[in-house]
């Protein structure tokens, strides 16, 4: 397992001088490597080396493994625009960042992290709440990246871990998990017992995001751009923090050894487009694949295991009976009412207990 840890850290003013800096020289340097690659088209490390790592080491006063860097940063960059149907385009670095690998330009000196910078190693503390975990010495850290957001500065640090496989024959309990935006997320478990975990304040404030941002967009003067940027920022940090709170709350509800069943909504653009235009926005931007991730994480840390599952007619199959039909439900007020046997309940819980019970016919098949 692979986690990215946005770690705080709290340099002097002195050394924030120093990392703004860096980030400068770094980004000039990228700068100067992407008109390399756009000019000549190719992005093999080895030729870009041959090229520019003297200019860059003489010109931008880079260190030899962060000069390294910089070439790795951009051909990664390119090569991710293989496949895409855009035309060639040249890659501009704007964003005040730079990459440090561990052990090389960065690493721990006690409760401090020692980093690389332009005119040497500095040392400075970060936030610890909330990350001891990481700290246990059964983490690996892999190449950091420093940012610098509105006067403050973060190392987002991709951290490593050996889990093993839950082994099917230990799961003790199966949820069933639907995800929606009326209810955020809808549990159902072998106890019977189910949870709802309300969407419309989600739904509600997303509506508000994007009134703003209309009114910003018809104003369309620099100050309003400028905002509508900082709005949309704001907006991805609290709809991930909403699900990290949902999928926290919703895995520690249960005990190790549990198998949550989610349903696979990789598709799920292209079924909602169909939505009315003014729905569209909260609909097609919902981040249900966010969500499934965090718990899926989640749980592997908690010694659980989750599944994704085909999600057609989860919503539309009875429960009880097994009837399968559509007028089963009524979408607008988020009801099912069985036509064959006449069974009534929400219908985000009918999935959920759809989902549960696709859980435990996998559980007997993996077992048998």
């Amino acid at each position: 397992m692979t986690l990215t840890a946005r770690i705080k850290i709290f340099p002097t003013s002195e050394q924030a001088e120093m990392l703004l800096q860096t980030t400068r020289a770094y980004g000039e340097a990228c700068n100067c490597v992407s008109e390399l690659v756009f000019e000549s088209r190719k992005m093999s490390v080895t030729f870009l080396h041959k090229q520019a790592y003297r200019h860059l080491r003489e010109s931008y006063a880079l260190r030899s493994q962060m000069t390294q860097s910089v070439l790795k940063t951009v051909a990664a960059r390119y090569r991710s625009l293989k496949g895409n149907k855009h035309s060639w385009t040249r890659i501009q670095f704007k964003k005040p960042e730079y990459d440090l690998v561990w052990h090389r330009d960065y690493s721990m000196a006690g409760r401090l992290f020692s980093m690389n910078t332009l005119v040497g190693r500095i040392k400075v503390p970060f936030e610890t709440k909330g990350m001891e975990a990481y700290f246990d010495g059964s983490w690996t850290f892999g190449t950091a990246k420093f940012v610098t957001k509105r006067g403050k500065f973060y190392l987002h640090i991709p951290m490593s871990k050996e889990i093993g496989e839950i082994p099917t024959a230990s799961i003790r309990q199966v949820v069933g998990v639907d995800l929606g935006m009326n209810f955020t997320a809808t549990t159902y478990d072998t106890d019977g017992q189910s949870t709802f975990y309300n969407g419309r304040p989600i739904k509600d404030k997303r509506s508000r995001f994007k009134q703003l941002r209309r009114a910003l967009q018809q104003a369309g003067t620099p100050s309003a751009l400028r905002k509508l940027k900082r709005i949309g920022d704001r907006e991805n940090r609290w709809m991930m923090n909403t699900n990290h709170q949902i999928s926290k709350a919703l895995v520690h509800r249960y005990d190790p050894g549990t198998l949550f069943v989610l349903e696979d909504l990789s598709g799920i653009r292209g079924a909602t487009e169909i939505v009315r235009l003014k729905d569209r926005y909260e609909t097609v931007s919902w981040s249900f694949y966010q969500l499934r991730l965090m718990i899926e994480y989640k749980a592997l840390l908690q010694g659980s295991k989750t599944i994704a599952v085909d999600p057609r007619y989860t919503s539309q199959r009875c429960s009880k009976c097994g009837h399968k039909e559509k007028a089963n439900r009524d979408k607008k007020k988020h009801s099912f009412c069985c036509k064959e046997c006449g069974y009534r309940s929400n219908d985000d819980r009918i999935a959920a207990m759809n989902l549960q019970r696709i859980g435990m016919k996998y559980i007997a098949e993996v077992v048998a």
